[in-house]
């Protein structure tokens, strides 16, 4: 069990919240929920110890240990995977290092003697040996294979080191455990995996994630932070949105009926209130309407953008044929004759873990990179808008927000381009920001502001979601379900895959490119995943042979 006892978090003269009072209990995974910037970040970095609070405490069960995933991806570059995954247990680590340390002395006393038998004790207690196979475990897990397994971290790149710091934060089984943000980098399928793995976890958890699918697989109980308070509620993410709708609409119309009794006492009082013979009645609904408090609706943190694409032009029946494409990459085949072709209607989401592939393709059909072998063409009716997955040399200028919009613009007033901007909410001085300092979650809503004013009837996103907070997403999958053009994308939030796209596409390892129209849990239910995991386990049997 893991409390919050009247804790206040001030940055500056700011609030992020105050007097929380909250308990965390074994058994339960809760989703930790608020607006970018709410202090979710924070108040987790509170828990685990590494903030203190200005004021209240944080109280803790004796004994229980608490694990949570390291931000800093550049920390255990020098050691090597397996040791990092281990390292999730500090005083597992330490007392490995310190047995080996014993045993490698050429000259053994009695008193090494008797220190390793306290060791040998100790790590049993903590099942030290079965430490390396879980360690392996959680990592294959996650998708990380036994060939990187004794890399040292400084060699991988950050996807994977990611993934190696996750499974550090599972690894020992934590009796508390925080994770911020531990979907990042993943692909659905180590996704589901940390799913299971979650839904299975017997101790406490407390999680922050703009994935609401997710959220709504594992969490159990939901606190959000809103308002500069912390409020609990039973249930998933679903639970919560359904719940605090309601409990906003309940308190507007007690006020309505409030501010409706006030309304009466007053035209009463003022109309009797001279009057004689009603004068004792005008004082009783004086005190009345004196003890009348209209409840005060502090406006929320949150704020939903509005994204719409609307196409100037409707697409033809041609819309794309790409046949014998190949591609390969200092040395790496990254796909080989690829043919498909896509209709009118075709929304095609790209999932799996060959993220190289998916991107690379989105670049060849945005025109930023040549195929080595075959070719594609585009429709005459169809025009195309580039979401990037590196967007760096976007915003690598001095140029304001509504400058750099406009240069995409074919209308260049500048109310017409504030527009959009105030949709992605730059409003007011927003608009005179310079696009190098902006934040990550400010530059996709730029690059979204971007996608609308092109007008394109054919959108390519390359994880649009990165960087958005849950609002925005939201408002993202609501305008990708709306879009009527034709649609190619790739995304690792389960929700707005499964809601929008009609046709699933996905590189295996082998360069194979599976093509099934259908939803994604259509897709996750098929035949076709049989023939995935046979491929995968083909192609570890290899690389393990090798």
């Amino acid at each position: 069990m893991i409390a919050a006892n009247n804790v206040t978090y001030r940055v500056g003269k700011k609030a992020l919240f105050e007097d929380v009072n909250i308990k965390f209990t074994e058994g339960n995974c809760y989703g930790l929920i608020g607006a970018n910037g709410a202090g979710k970040s924070t108040f987790l970095k509170i828990l685990s110890g590494q903030l203190d609070t200005t004021a209240g405490s944080i109280s803790v069960t004796p004994g229980n240990r608490i694990s949570f995933l390291e931000q800093d991806h550049f920390k255990y570059d020098a050691y090597e995977v397996l040791d990092t995954v281990i390292m999730g247990n500090k005083r597992l680590y330490e007392i490995m290092k310190e047995k080996d340390a014993i045993y490698a002395k050429e000259v053994f006393s009695d008193e090494d003697g008797i220190r390793a038998s306290e060791l040998e004790g100790e790590f049993a207690e903590l099942n030290g040996w079965e430490a390396e196979s879980d360690a392996e475990s959680l990592l294959n897990g996650l998708g990380i294979g036994t060939e990187l397994h004794n890399r040292v971290m400084g060699t991988l790149d950050g996807p994977v080191k990611v993934k190696v710091l996750l499974a550090q934060a599972l690894f020992g089984s934590p009796d508390i455990l925080l994770l911020d943000e531990p979907t990042n980098h993943l692909d659905l399928d180590a996704i589901e995996w940390l799913e299971e793995f979650l839904i299975g976890f017997p101790n406490t958890v407390i999680v922050v994630s703009h994935d609401r699918y997710f959220l709504n697989k594992v969490c159990t109980a939901t606190a959000d932070i809103d308002y500069g308070k912390i409020r609990l509620f039973a249930g998933n993410y679903d639970f919560w949105f359904e719940s605090s709708q309601l409990l906003v609409k309940q308190m507007k119309e007690q006020n309505r009926k409030k501010e409706e009794k006030i309304k009466e006492l007053k035209e009463f009082i003022s109309r009797f209130s001279a009057n004689a013979s009603k004068s004792k009645q005008a004082t009783s609904r004086k005190r009345a309407l004196e003890k009348i408090e209209v409840d005060t609706m502090v406006p929320s943190s949150r704020k939903y953008p509005y994204i719409d694409f609307r196409p100037d032009r409707e697409i033809g029946n041609d819309v794309l044929f790409v046949e014998h494409l190949s591609k390969t990459i200092d040395g790496e085949v990254i796909f080989k004759d690829l043919n498909f072709n896509i209709n009118r209607t075709d929304k095609v989401a790209f999932v799996g873990g060959n993220e190289r592939a998916k991107t690379t393709l989105f670049e060849i059909l945005a025109g930023r990179m040549e195929p080595d072998e075959g070719y594609y063409k585009w429709g005459i009716t169809t025009t195309q808008a580039y979401f990037p997955k590196d967007y760096t040399e976007e915003f690598d200028s001095d140029l304001t927000i509504a400058d750099w919009l406009t240069q995409y613009s074919e209308n260049k007033d500048v109310t017409y381009v504030r527009g959009f901007l105030g949709r992605m909410l730059f409003a007011g001085e927003d608009g005179i920001k310079r696009v190098r300092i902006l934040s990550g979650g400010e530059k996709v809503r730029c690059l979204l502001s971007k996608l609308m004013i092109s007008g394109a009837n054919v959108l390519i996103l390359d994880e649009p979601t990165d960087h958005l907070d849950m609002e925005a997403i939201t408002a993202l999958n609501n305008g990708l379900i709306k879009y009527p053009g034709v649609l190619f994308f790739s995304s690792r939030d389960h929700q707005i895959v499964e809601t929008t796209a009609n046709r699933i596409m996905e590189f295996l390892p082998d360069g194979t490119l599976i093509d099934k129209v259908g939803t994604y849990d259509e897709y996750l239910a098929s035949d076709v995943m049989a023939k995935k995991r046979q491929i995968y386990v083909t192609t570890e049997s290899q690389e393990e042979d090798d």
